[in-house]
C-alpha cells in the first residue's frame, strides 16, 4: 500500500512540474496580443514566445545525464527553483533584449522538466506505463489551458503580472518536488547479466531510435502552429476577443489533455506505442489540410479545435517508446535528446511561420505545415518497438542487442 501511494505521488509530482513548465513554455504564445499592445510586430513576439525554447534546447541533453547520474529528485527542485527566481528577476529586465534573455535563461532551467520521465520507467510495468506517461503528459495541454485562461487577463496592466505568476507557480512546484520525490531503485534489467562489469550499450547503434526522435520532431510543428498561431487566427481572422479566444483554447486543451490520457490507455491495451502513433500522424496531416481549406469560413473554429486535441497526443507514445527502447541506463539523455529535437523545431517554429503568415496568410501556411506530419507517419519505425518489447522479456539482453535482430 505505502508502494501504490509513492507511485501516485511520483505522478502528481511529475505532472505538477509538466504542467508548470508547459504553462510558461508553450503558454507565453497567449500574451501576443499583450506584446503587440507593448509595441512589438508579430515577428517580434513571435520571436519572444520562442525564447524559452531555445534556452530549452541548450541544456535538455546535460539535464538529462544529470538526471540519470542523480537522479530526478535534484534535477526537478534545482531546475524548476532556478527558473523561478530567472522570472522574478525578469521584473527589471531592460528592454525587449533584457526580456528576451531572462526567458531564454528561464527556459534553460526548465529543461529540468523535459529531460524527465525516470521516474515513469521505474515505478510502473510496462502494462500502465503509457496510462502513467498519458497523465504526465496530459500536463503539457492543461498547463496551456491554464495559461490562455490567467495569462491574457494577468497581461490587462501589462506582461509583467503573468511572469509574476509563472514564477511563483515554478518555486512552489519546486518546494513539492524536493520534499515528496523519490528515486526509483535501478531495475534488475538495467544491467547485462552476462558482462556485469561492462557499461550498458547505447541504444543508438541502430535506427529505430533516431527514426522514433525524427517523427517526433516533425510532429511537433503542426502542434506548435496550432498552439502559437490559434488565438491570433480567431481574433484578427475571426473577429473574437482575446479572452473569450482564450477561453475556447483553454477548452480545447483540457480535451488536448484527455486525449493524451486516452491515447496512454489505447497504447497499453493494444501493446503498441508506435501503431497509434502512426495513426495519429496521419490524422494531423489530414486534419491541417481542412484547416488550410476552410480557414476563411466558420468551420474553421471547430476544426481549430480538433487540431488543439490532436495534435498534442502523439507525445505520451513517443516518450514512452524512447524510454522503453533507451532501457533507464540511458533513458535520461534519450528523453533529453529527444526532446532537444523537438524544441529545436519548436523554436523554430513561431518566427518561421510569423514570417510565413505575414507573406502568404494562414490558409497557405496551414497547408503547408500538413506535409511534415504526413512525413512523420512514413518514417515511424513500427518494426523498432517489437525489439524494445523483446529486451523487456529477456532481461539479458539490452535492448539495443535485442533491436540487431531485425532492421527498423
Amino acid at each position: 500500500m505505502a508502494s501504490e501511494r509513492r507511485r501516485w505521488q511520483m505522478l502528481i509530482v511529475g505532472t505538477l512540474a509538466m504542467t508548470a513548465g508547459s504553462t510558461f513554455q508553450y503558454g507565453l504564445a497567449y500574451l501576443i496580443p499583450a506584446f503587440r499592445d507593448e509595441g512589438l510586430t508579430l515577428e517580434q513576439a513571435g520571436a519572444l514566445v520562442a525564447c524559452p525554447t531555445i534556452g530549452v534546447v541548450l541544456t535538455l541533453i546535460a539535464w538529462g545525464a544529470a538526471a540519470d547520474r542523480w537522479g530526478e529528485r535534484v534535477v526537478l527542485s534545482t531546475g524548476l527553483g532556478l527558473q523561478g527566481l530567472i522570472l522574478i528577476a525578469a521584473q527589471w529586465a531592460s528592454g525587449t533584449a533584457g526580456l528576451a534573455v531572462c526567458l531564454v535563461l528561464a527556459g534553460a532551467a526548465g529543461g529540468s522538466v523535459l529531460a524527465g520521465g525516470r521516474l515513469i520507467l521505474g515505478w510502473f510495468a510496462r502494462h500502465e506505463r503509457a496510462l502513467a506517461m498519458g497523465i504526465r503528459q496530459s500536463a503539457a495541454p492543461l498547463g496551456l489551458a491554464l495559461a490562455a485562461l490567467t495569462l491574457p487577463s494577468l497581461a490587462d496592466r501589462g506582461t509583467g503580472g503573468p511572469l509574476l505568476f509563472l514564477a511563483v507557480l515554478f518555486l512552489a512546484v519546486a518546494t513539492a518536488a524536493f520534499v515528496f520525490v523519490r528515486d526509483p531503485a535501478p531495475q534488475p534489467s538495467d544491467t547485462n547479466r552476462e558482462a556485469p562489469q561492462q557499461k550498458p550499450t547505447s541504444p543508438y547503434r541502430t535506427s529505430g531510435l533516431w527514426r522514433i526522435h525524427a517523427a517526433s520532431a516533425l510532429l511537433v510543428i503542426p502542434q506548435f502552429t496550432v498552439t502559437t498561431f490559434a488565438l491570433v487566427f480567431l481574433v484578427e481572422v475571426h473577429g473574437w476577443t482575446a479572452v473569450g479566444a482564450g477561453q475556447l483554447l483553454a477548452g480545447g486543451q483540457v480535451c488536448g489533455a484527455l486525449a493524451r490520457l486516452g491515447a496512454g490507455y489505447w497504447s497499453d491495451r493494444t501493446g503498441s506505442r508506435l501503431k497509434p502513433m502512426r495513426i495519429i500522424a496521419i490524422s494531423t496531416g489530414l486534419g491541417m489540410l481542412a484547416l488550410a481549406a476552410l480557414a476563411g469560413t466558420r468551420l474553421a473554429v471547430p476544426v481549430l479545435l480538433f487540431m488543439a486535441v490532436v495534435a498534442v497526443t502523439s507525445n505520451v507514445l513517443s516518450f514512452t517508446a524512447v524510454a522503453e527502447y533507451a532501457g533507464s541506463a540511458w533513458a535520461g539523455r534519450a528523453l533529453g535528446i529527444q526532446t532537444t529535437g523537438q524544441n529545436a523545431l519548436a523554436a523554430a517554429t513561431p518566427p518561421v511561420m510569423a514570417m510565413a503568415i505575414g507573406a502568404a496568410d494562414f490558409a497557405p501556411s496551414f497547408a503547408v505545415v500538413a506535409a511534415f506530419p504526413l512525413i512523420a507517419a512514413v518514417i515511424v519505425p513500427v518494426a523498432a518497438e517489437r525489439a524494445a518489447i523483446a529486451a523487456q522479456a529477456d532481461q539479458t539482453v539490452p535492448p539495443v542487442a535485442a533491436a540487431q535482430r531485425i532492421r527498423s
